[in-house]
């Protein structure tokens, strides 16, 4: 297996957080096929029932079992497991209590749906439990079995109460076996093992999310990681060509004779209209860059490593994904 400095050496478990629309489930997949490059075993895991890792996959929906998924550049591993709060609950019954074949008939009269409606602490604690299990999980020889975990989170608004799981279970339990999970849980969770790394656009409502996300993390005292700024456009155009569609002072005429020249258009009032729509276009595009700048500006403020990532002109197929995680290693984030 290859080594190679990172900015995460040393962190086994990677959480992606962002808000919905920020293609978190997207540089989940492509952080979990950067991690794994040069011969790594990586385990890519889903809490939310969405079957997002399959659709960017595309594969059918998957089962609620660990299977290979695709092979990472240099030979890795990665990995999938589609956590089912059901199965985790059964698999939690066992595990503590011997009971599975009892839970499966609480399943069938809907005693395990009532207690994970009724205590939704619970559920996160058994969803992040799953996680924290395979994190610390060894062969027989000793052996990590994943060299990494990347874990697709809940959205920005609800990581700090999906991640603080010995809060949320205070009230349920002070002592007993759900006490002692929340806080062998909790012990992964908060440890320098983990990376919670946020997703956004640059854009003001994404961005926003992003910093008081971070700041949720750190009055909880959980492990902040890197901003992963996604969809990124290229500048494409001249500084000077931008300050001057900012200030309307874009030549229209010149524009013109420039398509003229160029055999763009046929007659004079084409080149004139056409010269128009350009015009606007760079003005729109011009707003964007500073729109853009801006809000860089303000993750800048989180002091957070910041990573940025492609506009894929093809959407985020299989393709898609290996070129965002190739973007990811060279950025020194896996």
């Amino acid at each position: 297996m290859s080594s190679r400095d990172t900015d995460w050496d040393g962190v086994r478990l990677h959480v992606v957080t962002g808000k919905g629309g920020t293609g978190k489930t997207t540089v989940a997949a492509s952080l979990a096929l950067a991690l794994a490059a040069g011969g790594r075993k990586v385990l890519l895991v889903e809490v939310e029932g969405r079957q997002g890792i399959a659709q960017v996959f595309d594969l059918p929906p998957l089962p609620y079992e660990e299977r290979k998924i695709a092979v990472a550049p240099g030979g890795g591993d990665v990995y999938a497991l589609a956590i089912d709060p059901e199965e985790a609950m059964l698999d939690y019954l066992e595990m503590f209590y011997g009971l599975k074949r009892m839970g499966k008939a609480l399943t069938r009269m809907g005693v395990v749906d009532f207690a994970t409606t009724i205590a939704p602490g619970l559920r996160d604690v058994l969803v992040t439990g799953k996680t924290s299990e395979a994190v610390r999980r060894r062969d027989k020889a000793g052996r990590r079995v994943y060299d990494a975990i990347v874990m697709d989170a809940p959205p920005t608004g609800r990581i700090t109460r999906f991640l603080n799981v010995t809060q949320e279970v205070a009230g349920l339990a002070r002592v007993g076996p759900v006490k002692n999970h929340a806080d062998l849980v909790r012990g992964v969770v908060a440890s320098p093992e983990t990376a919670v790394h946020f997703v956004s656009l640059l854009e003001e409502m994404p961005v926003q999310e992003t910093l008081d996300g971070i700041a949720e993390l750190h009055a909880a005292e959980l492990p902040v990681g890197g901003i992963f700024i996604n969809m990124v456009r290229p500048i494409g155009l001249p500084k000077d060509v931008l300050d001057a569609a900012l200030k309307n002072h874009l030549d229209q005429a010149e524009l013109a004779l420039g398509l003229k020249a160029a055999g763009v258009v046929g007659g004079p009032d084409d080149a004139s209209a056409i010269a128009q729509a350009l015009a606007e276009e760079v003005t729109d595009h011009a707003h964007r860059m500073r729109l853009e700048k801006r809000e860089r500006a303000s993750l800048a403020k989180a002091g957070r490593p910041r990573y940025e990532l492609p506009l894929l002109a093809d959407g985020a197929d299989l393709a898609g994904l290996y070129e965002l995680a190739e973007a990811i290693r060279a950025q020194g984030a896996a």
